[in-house]
Parts: structure tokens; C-alpha cells; sequence
């Protein structure tokens, strides 16, 4: 990505400088529009789930920066071998999501490939001056998050077969429900920064946010919701590639003295479709944990709050 050339135009307000979760173009003074793209192998064996988690984890992307999708299309791949409905399955589920956020679904484009990949092209719009940024927290915030963690530590028991049904469907919950909801309660607050957990895990993802905003985070292990039986999958082993690829990536800003290997992993785990994290002003988080009582179906919790940076990015209490 380095060696791309350099795009500079007055109207970009968030590009690739803070590997944000999408890119916003100003309109004009009333709106910006967000534009993001996802697609990825499939993590369920059903076509029909696997389109919609696909479509919630394409949509989450515009939520994530606070805005409001509009306009969807598909990208997929698909291989000649298999049986065309299972594709058109794919794009069922697809087609589910997006028409739960509001959002209409234009059209798109397929390839052949030798293994089945799907995902969105979204474009959603917002308010310029209300747009959310995975930078800009402050110290004396906390740090909400509205999703458990430990989809891919499930999706990688279900391939060993030892995943239970309750854990998977536990995570088939998790990763179809949208960001929605969150998101709709979060824009009635001054937000001071937000992004959504995705591959580089929760601690991935937190790293970027304090490193943007030259704070530390510090997490409370205690209070970090995780999916029934990951804990107990950590321990026996069965961690994915991402996980051991995250924890390299990012081991030299991050203090985990004393943290057992399983929750580093948990921590560590890339996860698809996962929640928003947030920080905000201490003062409006009761209002805000009311709120989200009364709109999210999934677990969530206040998982932090925000240090002056001091030596690294993220810290665990004591």
C-alpha cells in the first residue's frame, strides 16, 4: 500500500492516513458519502447464513463511521463445479441484510473462482460534521462494546467438529444481527471516537484507535463479553491462523503481563461481523447502557476506559 500513489483532494475528509473503516467524500456542507467494500470465504456451511453474515459484516463498515447505507452490490465468486441455487442462496441472504438496513440493492458482479466468495460494495451517507473516526478519544473516556468476542474460535471448533450447537448458533446470532441498532443509539451521544471489530481483533482494532488518538486503553479483562464455550475452545487449542498473526503483529504495543494464553487468544481472535467499540465521555455511559438494554439483542458491556498514553497503547487492569 506504500508504494500506491498518493491521492490528495479537499473533499476526501477520512482516506487510508488511519486505516479507518471506510472513506468519506464530502458532498457538500449537509452530506458526505461513505464508501466501503468487503467480501470473504465463507465461515458457515449454509449459503443462505453465510450471505447474510457476509452482508452484515460488508454493511457494519458505514455504521461503524455513524452513517446510514443507501446503496449495495454484490461481488462474488463462485465456482463452476457447484450447483448454481447455492450461489443464488448466497445472494438471498445477501439481499435479507440489506433490505433489514433500509438500504436498496443495485445490482453487482460475479467471477468464476475456485472457492465461493461473496460480500457488498455499500455506499451510505452522513451528516459531514457528525461523521464517527477510529481516532480522536480522550482521556477519562470508557470504552463500550456492543458484541461478544470469539466468532472465529467458534467457526474454527465447527470446522474440528467440536463446536456444540448452543456456541454455534450463539455465533451464527452474532454475526448476522447489524450494527444498527448500536449505531442508532450512539448518534444521539457526542461520540469521541468508533470502529467496529473485525479481523485484527479487539486488540488489533483497540491499537489503531489508541495509536490515533495517542492515548492507552485500559481493558478490564472481568468485563469483556465473550460467546459461550470459546474460552474452553481457547484452551484446547482451537485458535485460527489470524489470531497467532494479530498477536505478532501487535505484541511490542501492548502490556499482557500475567494474561493466561487463552484470553490473549480470545483477544487476539479476527473476528467476522463483530460490534462496535466506542469511546465517550464516563458521563453519558449509564444513559448510553440504558439505551442499548432497551435496543441490542446481542451482549454487550463497558469493557475500559482511556489512560494518557503511557508506554503502550494497551494496558490491562489491574
Amino acid at each position: 500500500m506504500c508504494n500506491l500513489p498518493k491521492f490528495s483532494d479537499p473533499n476526501l475528509i477520512v482516506g487510508l492516513e488511519t486505516s479507518d473503516d471506510a472513506c468519506v467524500y464530502k458532498i457538500n456542507d449537509e452530506i458526505a458519502m461513505i464508501q466501503t467494500v468487503d467480501f470473504f470465504t465463507p465461515v458457515v456451511d449454509d449459503p443462505y447464513l453465510f450471505g447474510q453474515i457476509a452482508a452484515a459484516n460488508s454493511l457494519s463498515d458505514v455504521y461503524a463511521m455513524g452513517g446510514e447505507p443507501k446503496l449495495a452490490l454484490n461481488i462474488i465468486g463462485f465456482p463452476n463445479c457447484l450447483d448454481p441455487q447455492i450461489m443464488a442462496e448466497i445472494l438471498k441472504g445477501g439481499a435479507s441484510k440489506v433490505i433489514e438496513a433500509g438500504a436498496t440493492l443495485a445490482g453487482g458482479h460475479s467471477i468464476q473462482d475456485d472457492e465461493p466468495k461473496y460480500g457488498l460494495c455499500v455506499t451510505g451517507f452522513i451528516h459531514p460534521s457528525k461523521i464517527l473516526k477510529n481516532y480522536g478519544s480522550k482521556e477519562g473516556d470508557v470504552l463500550i462494546l456492543t458484541k461478544p468476542l470469539g466468532t472465529g474460535i467458534i467457526n474454527t471448533a465447527v470446522k474440528a467438529g467440536l463446536a456444540n450447537k448452543n456456541a454455534l448458533d450463539e455465533a451464527i446470532h452474532v454475526m448476522t444481527s447489524l450494527n444498527k441498532e448500536a449505531k442508532e443509539v450512539f448518534e444521539n451521544y457526542p461520540i469521541n471516537s468508533c470502529t467496529d471489530i473485525t479481523g485484527f481483533g479487539l486488540i488489533g482494532h483497540s491499537i489503531e484507535m489508541a495509536e490515533n488518538s495517542q492515548v492507552t486503553f485500559e481493558l478490564d479483562l472481568n468485563n469483556i463479553p465473550f460467546i459461550p464455550e470459546t474460552i474452553e475452545y481457547a484452551q484446547m487449542g482451537l485458535v485460527p491462523g489470524g489470531a497467532y498473526n494479530n498477536r505478532n503483529y501487535f505484541k511490542d504495543k501492548i502490556n499482557c503481563e500475567n494474561i493466561k494464553e487463552e484470553y490473549l487468544d480470545l483477544l487476539f481472535d479476527p473476528q467476522t461481523s463483530g460490534g462496535l467499540l466506542i469511546s465517550v465521555n464516563e458521563k453519558y455511559a449509564d444513559d448510553i447502557i440504558l439505551d442499548l438494554q432497551n435496543n441490542l439483542k446481542t451482549q454487550f458491556s463497558v469493557i475500559g476506559k482511556v489512560l494518557k498514553y503511557n508506554d503502550k497503547y494497551i494496558k490491562f487492569k489491574n
